[in-house]
């Protein structure tokens, strides 16, 4: 263990430390202490560990502050991996001088329009713990080639840019836990032209990460997300995003979860993702999946979403079970609604054990939002193979389920119910366009204006046994 001070760093927030602190990493000293201080560097600070060997820098019990007063990273992991995960891949100098470089309990501010924390190149297991990170650009940076990532218990806070960003980069087994993530302007977690297998998003409190926090007009028409995963280019497969608190405010096509494949790829380059155990709440839209391939959404509570609560767009293999779409009562029906789910060109899907309950329906003016004008808490457009079952859809208007040129459905088995006096709801189901050789069975449809049914003559229509009396 070296203390920094042993190489001439003062912590005094004036001096410029940048020399004394570069120079104790480049003699590969181990693990490089920074006692409590402010260290003021005016470039980055790089460990490149081909040379400097297995490093460590760590501060004393979060006392430690790094000024960052020039562009790119306070600190640059870099190392050379170039291969797999594989154990047989790994070059023997990659075990004797690069794995498991670690920041550990300190804070790094910027203090330039371009700083940015730690940024991750070429690393294999590097460990980021205890960090908090605020007033940069990007957070942490990842880029290149790395694997095995472990990113715990950090507080990454009011950045300019993204909380944490892997840009370009072929990465394999990352964990992200137990972190607050919030106020960054443009996304808590974001993915853009990578190879990504393994992500794993757990544990986390990722919230209000768009314009909001930094007094940026919402003309700019910078779309952002909580958790932003862009397959446009490249592919993002085997993650998982659960157990997480992931909330914002309203900004323009925004979203909580946002994730993205190729439309019109054989592969649609984004899928085999699970969505699990989160409360997920208040934005444009909270869940957005656009082309996607095998992905489980299950047992969240989706609230709020003032455009829709789910809107699925060309997926495929899609489960959507046992979830909570409502509205949290706290703040009142002016503010708060479930605006229900909408899919779009979807196939072979499943929705299934959801309840979609409404607080305000048909027509709503959400302060500084388009006005909102939807037909159903459940809608499906040119949609085939798609199962909805055991469901509860309560107190939509105009109708509780909308279906337009969609083939070989099969709807069973759910409420459909408007439970106002008296009912704003004309019909339970409408439906006009195609229907293939679909199906409705064992539901319950009650409170309705006009016609329990709409739809044009279906080859297999198996209504309830007993209807309800007219209310």
């Amino acid at each position: 263990m070296t203390q920094a001070g042993d190489f001439g760093a003062t912590g005094d927030g004036q001096t410029d430390d940048t020399e004394a602190l570069q120079h104790a990493i480049d003699e590969g000293v181990g693990e490089l202490v920074l006692p409590r201080g402010d260290y003021r560097i005016t470039r980055p600070l790089t460990v490149n560990l081909a040379q400097c060997g297995r490093t460590s820098i760590r501060g004393e019990s979060g006392t430690c502050r790094i000024l960052m007063q020039a562009a790119g990273p306070a600190f640059l992991l870099k190392g050379t991996h170039t291969t797999t995960a594989d154990p047989n891949s790994f070059r023997p100098e990659e075990w004797t001088h690069e794995r498991m470089p670690q920041v550990r309990d300190l804070e790094i501010v910027g203090q330039h329009p371009e700083a940015d924390g730690i940024r991750i190149e070429g690393v294999v297991q590097p460990t980021i713990t205890g960090v908090l990170l605020r007033q940069l650009r990007h957070g942490i940076h990842i880029t290149g080639r790395a694997r095995n990532i472990l990113i715990s218990s950090c507080h990454i806070y009011h950045n300019t840019g993204v909380g944490i960003f892997l840009d370009a980069v072929n990465l394999h087994q990352t964990i992200i836990s137990d972190s607050h993530i919030s106020y960054c302007r443009l996304g808590g977690i974001r993915i853009e032209k990578s190879e990504i297998r393994n992500i794993q998003i757990t544990g986390n409190d990722i919230e209000y990460n768009n314009n909001g926090g930094h007094k940026v007009p919402d003309a700019d028409g910078v779309p952002t997300a909580e958790i932003w995963m862009d397959a446009s280019e490249g592919s993002i497969r085997e993650g998982t995003i659960c157990s997480n608190t992931i909330q914002a405010t309203y900004s323009p096509n925004g979203a909580n979860i946002r994730i993205i494949g190729q439309r019109d790829a054989v592969n649609a380059k984004a899928g085999m993702l699970t969505i699990a155990g989160n409360l997920i709440g208040s934005q444009w839209i909270n869940i957005h999946l656009s082309s996607v391939q095998g992905i489980a959404i299950s047992g969240n509570s989706i609230y709020s979403g003032h455009h829709r609560n789910l809107l699925m767009e060309d997926c495929s293999q899609v489960t959507v079970g046992d979830n909570s779409f409502g509205h949290n009562a706290d703040y009142g029906v002016e503010r708060e609604l479930c605006t229900g789910v909408t899919l779009l060109r979807c196939r072979d899907s499943v929705f299934s054990g959801n309840v979609l309950q409404d607080c305000q329906t048909g027509r709503h003016q959400f302060p500084g939002a388009p006005e909102l004008q939807r037909e159903a808490l459940l809608e499906l457009q040119e949609c085939s193979n798609v199962i909805v079952s055991h469901c509860q859809i309560l107190d939509s208007a105009p109708y509780g389920v909308r279906i337009k040129d969609s083939v070989d459905l099969i709807l069973s088995t759910s409420v459909i119910a408007d439970r106002r006096s008296p009912p704003l709801q004309k019909s339970a189901i409408f439906w006009t366009g195609e229907t293939g050789t679909s199906m409705i069975h064992a539901c319950r449809f009650s409170g309705f204006q006009e016609q329990m049914v709409v739809a044009p003559v279906v080859p297999v229509l198996c209504l309830p046994a007993s209807i309800p009396e007219q209310q």
